[in-house]
């Protein structure tokens, strides 16, 4: 980063958000705390390794923000009036990102000292600082939510995956054990896939499956957890239900599933899909892995009866 040479057009920074409900005598009088840099394409601005004592406003060029590594997906862009670095500014913390230009671009930056003055001299340059903080940390806050969520599932069908039905175990099992209420776990293997995939390729494999996990949400309560548990098996948690229930629950799911005989992916017609299913009913003190294996066992039994049954 360099620093540059800069005429400041005040008009256009009356637009900018920083300096928002300005009058144009007032920015003028801010603009001598600032300094004028250019950075190259690629160059890094912030980084987690170094501590930060400025806030940067861009003029021109664009920022990508990246958590974690620069190898990482950017998370968000920075734009033409967009603040940098307002954080670790304001805490004298380091950056906890990075951010690099990713074309040519200009900022204007503003050393922390200058900041406890200039919030005397413009109260309203605070609250407009206040105001960024709170977008960013309510962007943060979506950013958690959304890691989160896929974390707990799987991108390929939109089922959950086993970490999320760890915690969901708990928890429901605690809630019938509490209630004195049952509760049935279905596993769920689609018949002869090693044999699909080999015959009409891995991607409709992947198609099959995501028509399975369609198939079976279509069927369940909103209650109920649809799981995949890994490969082509599945899990389904049934609070609330008994033996009897969940046995219907299961052949309806098996009935659904056997009527697609074929379907439309993007790789043209395929033929459909049956399922194999094992049912257990939770038993007191049973624990997730308890309960599994006891549907596991369910589950090889219906394999060995013929496959495309609830055992």
């Amino acid at each position: 980063m360099r620093s540059a040479s800069w005429q400041a057009d005040l008009q256009q920074l009356r637009e900018l958000r920083l300096f928002n409900n300005f009058a144009t005598s007032s920015i003028a009088q801010l603009l001598k705390e600032f300094r004028a840099c250019d950075l190259q394409a690629g160059e890094v601005l912030l980084s987690p390794f170094n501590r930060n004592q400025y806030l940067y406003l861009l003029l021109k060029g664009q920022f990508k923000v990246y958590l974690g590594s620069l190898d990482n997906p950017p998370v968000s862009t920075l734009e033409v009036g967009d603040c940098a670095g307002e954080i670790s500014f304001i805490d004298n913390e380091h950056p906890s990102a990075y951010v690099v230009a990713t074309v040519p671009s200009q900022v204007l930056r503003l050393h922390r000292e200058s900041l406890i003055n200039l919030f005397h001299q413009s109260p309203q340059m605070m609250q407009n600082l206040l105001a960024l903080l709170c977008e960013r940390v309510r962007q943060g806050n979506r950013l958690i939510q959304s890691s989160e969520q896929h974390a707990n599932v799987d991108t390929l069908t939109g089922a959950f995956n086993r970490r999320w039905l760890e915690h969901a175990y708990e928890r429901e099992s605690t809630r019938c054990s509490f209630n004195a209420s049952p509760m049935g776990l279905l596993m769920l293997d689609v018949d002869h896939f090693k044999a699909y995939n080999d015959q009409h390729g891995h991607l409709a494999g992947d198609y099959a499956l995501c028509l399975v996990a369609h198939t079976l949400r279509k069927q369940l309560r909103p209650q109920d957890s649809l799981v995949r548990f890994g490969g082509e098996e599945f899990v389904i948690m049934l609070p609330g239900v008994d033996e009897e229930q969940s046995r219907a629950i299961g052949e309806r799911l098996r009935q659904s599933l056997e009527q697609v005989s074929s379907f439309y992916s993007p790789v043209g017609m395929l033929p459909g899909v049956t399922m194999s299913i094992g049912l257990a009913l939770m038993a007191p003190k049973d624990s997730l892995q308890s309960l599994i294996a006891r549907a596991d066992a369910a589950l090889y039994r219906a394999k060995q009866q013929g496959r495309n049954c609830v055992c």
